[in-house]
């Protein structure tokens, strides 16, 4: 009799403890949850204040960003954030205000020394509205849903295009620029601008052959949006290594070639799914990109995109860069 009535009580106080905790689950279903491709709007003097600079040709209408949130446990919503240059950084919580149907979450800076970045917003018709506070500045942004970039069909691909000509005519020349031709190869002898293909692209494969001088770093944006890294990583195989896609995704496994040796890379891009093949070794295998990468060219990532070669990093070496587009 005393056994059970000792698992009665176990079972009624297990009860109790679960009742709690399924009500607890209010945000389970927040509309908040997803992706989601940010603009964040600063005036002249707020971009002279924190000391940026436009990469490559981006949009006029304001600088890019994204924002991850999702589910931890039964309530409690976290996250990443891109701003508008670094990698996905991680939201330890985004908190909801019922009072005043508000979302806020702090994080710390990454490569300024300043004051952590408070962020409100709300939600509202499936946009999100809101400000950060970066270094004293009080920057306006807004939200949509990032698309899928699911394809129903695979990819029909057309004819190669070889980007790298003599006069360089299938690039926007930057003011900086300190890319040349020399003997057929396309040389970034010094830190400068950035490239941006004249041309778009949607769906498509890549081939490059490329090399670079011990210590140096670059990088090829994808649609001008996802970071493929360049550099000298000295053995690592982490979010900000060669082979990687910037703060994303990290190459399974290390095979870089020495620094100064032409290496190269395949890749092929169809939605959000990238395959990478450094010198040979498939590093990514069909992995989705979940969101843009800091220094891109823009947030629409549901459009078409440019190439952008970054030269204001280090020197850096290109003497094949062939696409081949989808055409469907």
């Amino acid at each position: 009799m005393k056994k059970l009535k000792a698992y009665v009580l176990l079972f009624v106080f297990t009860l109790i403890g679960f009742v709690p905790l399924q009500a607890q689950r209010v945000e389970s279903d927040s509309p908040l949850i997803g992706k989601w491709d940010l603009t964040i709007n600063m005036t002249d003097d707020q971009i002279e204040n924190l000391g940026l600079f436009r990469h490559g040709l981006m949009t006029s209408n304001g600088f890019p960003g994204w924002l991850e949130v999702k589910l931890s446990g039964f309530s409690t919503l976290v996250g990443y954030y891109v701003g508008y240059e670094g990698s996905a950084r991680p939201i330890a919580e985004v908190i909801y205000d019922a009072s005043t149907d508000k979302y806020h979450f702090t994080i710390p800076p990454q490569w300024m020394d300043i004051d952590d970045l408070y962020f409100e917003f709300t939600l509202k018709d499936d946009k999100l509205s809101g400000y950060q506070m970066l270094a004293g500045n009080k920057l306006e942004w807004t939200g949509v849903r990032a698309p899928s970039l699911e394809r129903k069909e695979p990819p029909i691909w057309g004819n190669p295009i070889n980007l790298i000509t003599e006069n360089m005519d299938r690039w926007i020349i930057p003011e900086n620029c300190k890319f040349q031709m020399i003997d057929g190869v396309m040389v970034n002898t010094e830190s400068g601008g950035n490239l941006v293909s004249t041309q778009k692209f949607n769906d498509f494969k890549l081939s490059v052959e490329f090399r670079y001088p011990a210590g140096s770093n670059s990088g090829i944006y994808l649609r001008g949006r996802h970071e493929l890294q360049i550099e000298d990583s000295k053995g690592r195989t982490d979010l900000v290594s060669l082979g990687g896609i910037y703060g994303f995704i990290a190459p399974a496994v290390y095979a870089a070639k020495k620094p100064g040796e032409w290496q190269t890379y395949e890749v092929t891009l169809v939605g959000r799914h990238v395959t990478v093949v450094l010198n040979g070794t498939e590093v990514i295998s069909n992995r989705p990109i979940p969101g843009i990468t800091g220094g891109s060219l823009d947030s629409k990532e549901g459009e078409p995109g440019p190439f952008m070669i970054q030269g204001d990093h280090g020197p850096v070496e290109f003497r094949k860069f062939v696409v081949t587009p989808s055409v469907n």
